[in-house]
């Protein structure tokens, strides 16, 4: 029987505004760098997300 491993996100402690995330039109919009340090794309459609070539052929 196999074990199933939850993978184990980093996340930094404290978001910093226009570095991790930024807020437009009352939403709150992740940054490249912030979903990259994440390591995986969620398939949400991020505006930022640097796996779109990856989601897409998948």
């Amino acid at each position: 029987m196999a074990i199933k491993q939850k993978a184990i996100v980093q996340v930094p402690k404290k978001l910093i505004e226009n570095e991790d995330f930024y807020i437009e039109n009352n939403l709150f919009v992740l940054t490249e760098q912030f979903l990259k340090a994440r390591g995986f794309c969620c398939q949400n459609g991020c505006r930022h997300c640097p796996y779109k070539q990856i989601s897409k052929e998948t």
